[in-house]
């Protein structure tokens, strides 16, 4: 199953959950698309929410069904700590989110296109690989050539706050994976145990 690479905004509605982290998309129309509008819904079956949870954390960060599946099974043989959990720290030490986190980019969308592109660096090295897994202590960056894009010093500016894993050097343009994240500073608005249990049936 490929990538998905339709509409993020509709996508959002649909599962009730903004994708792209700003929360516009759920502002005006805060329910599923279609003509008929906020209509009531036929209440999920055990299953049906399990696979919700899990399309959800697919959607948010991006991943192929095969990707997503294969880092699934890649947590589970970490001996130490919740399955979900690892999971999900695994899913926050891909580079395109980590580009995201440091603020390179608005979206995950955006920071794995500019992954793509070769405009970031792990360690000086130029990674175009938006799944490469950053390391604590991994030092991502802007490549020398690409620090003056525009809309790279934009996202920069515009962003508020960065989560307490990272540190950021505005002047260098580049960013440290200080430690791994705990549960409470990845995404509130999914429920991991619904993901293990959706594969462990």
């Amino acid at each position: 199953m490929a990538r998905y690479t339709g509409p993020s905004w509709k996508k959002s509605r649909r599962l009730g959950i903004s994708l792209t982290g700003t929360g516009k998309e759920l502002a005006r129309r805060p329910y599923a698309p279609g003509q008929h509008g906020p209509t009531s819904r036929t209440k999920l079956s055990e299953y049906g929410l399990q696979l919700q949870e899990k399309q959800k954390l697919r959607y948010m960060y991006g991943l192929n069904e095969r990707q997503f599946f294969n880092l699934f099974i890649k947590a589970g043989k970490i001996r130490e700590g919740k399955h979900g959990v690892n999971f999900m720290i695994l899913l926050e030490q891909r580079l395109d989110n980590i580009a995201y986190r440091l603020g390179f980019a608005t979206t995950r969308r955006q920071a794995r296109q500019l992954v793509n592109h070769g405009h970031v660096t792990v360690n000086g090295k130029r990674v175009d690989i938006p799944s490469y897994q950053v390391q604590v202590g991994d030092v991502v960056g802007i490549r020398e050539k690409s620090r003056n894009v525009q809309f790279i010093k934009d996202s920069v500016e515009s962003l508020y706050g960065r989560p307490d894993f990272v540190s950021f050097d505005e002047d260098k343009l580049e960013g440290t994976l200080t430690r791994l994240p705990l549960r409470e500073e990845m995404p509130a608005e999914i429920d991991e145990s619904f993901v293990v249990e959706f594969y462990n049936r």
